[in-house]
């Protein structure tokens, strides 16, 4: 048995394939039957060379190969390495082995939140107000050119100081500021307002919880208003009533 292509690179997220060869060396029609011995929690699998088709076992005629494909995944919070998978194939009291290997490459892993975890903010409406956004790089590999975007209710402008964080290497966070300016028709109340970072296919989404008040100069202009409103009905009445 032997392998085409028997070392492979790539992340946690990858799926590795390897092309293994079996000959049947013998005068006689055998069917071959084979297994993988991988690291724990990696998935393996068996398939035709060209189809979907798992296998356990093929059969091959006296002097003929077949090609048979295996599948392996890692698992997604795998750390960087070398792992090596031994393959065996047994066939009657003949047997044969080869090993393959994944090189897995470190993965960055995108988390956002609020200062000390606060997923909540208050905000006036027609008014800028600051969000503290927390993002985490908790991968095994930097994170670089991460950039911000924000889904908000109609009439919302909301920006990022800084727009992009150039790199985050792992274990490590940094705070952004969220700049929300809320609609001026933005009724008082809670709005929901979704952040996402984004790294080179990398993403990150948090759910913040607005609550929004009108504007206190708005509220004076009413009382103004209705003030006005009320002395003119009051000099309405004393006018009127001494006719």
């Amino acid at each position: 048995m032997t392998s085409k292509l028997p070392e492979l690179r790539g992340s946690p997220k990858s799926n590795f394939e390897y092309t293994l060869t079996i000959k049947n060396d013998s005068g006689r029609n055998l069917v071959a039957s084979f297994a993988a011995a991988a690291p724990q929690n990696f998935e393996t699998s068996f398939t035709e060379a060209y189809g979907t088709q798992e296998l356990s076992s093929i059969p091959i005629d006296a002097g003929q190969s077949k090609d048979i494909k295996l599948k392996v995944r890692p698992p997604s919070a795998i750390d960087a390495g070398h792992f090596p998978v031994k393959v065996i194939v047994n066939a009657e009291d003949a047997s044969a082995q080869t090993e393959v290997a994944l090189d897995v490459a470190g993965q960055p892993q995108l988390q956002l939140s609020g200062r000390d975890g606060l997923l909540s903010a208050r905000a006036v409406a027609a008014e800028q107000s600051t969000i503290p956004v927390v993002v985490t790089n908790s991968g095994t590999a930097p994170a670089d050119s991460i950039e911000f975007a924000a889904t908000a209710p109609s009439g919302w402008k909301v920006t990022f100081q800084p727009a992009k964080i150039e790199r985050l290497v792992p274990g490590k966070d940094t705070e952004v500021q969220a700049l929300v300016t809320p609609s001026d028709k933005s009724l008082a109340g809670d709005y929901q307002l979704a952040v996402r970072a984004t790294s080179r296919g990398e993403t990150a989404s948090s759910q913040f919880r607005v609550t929004v008040s009108t504007s206190t100069v708005w509220g004076m202009a009413g009382a103004g208003v209705i003030g006005v409103a009320l002395l003119l009905m009051l000099g309405a009445v004393a006018r009127f009533g001494r006719r």
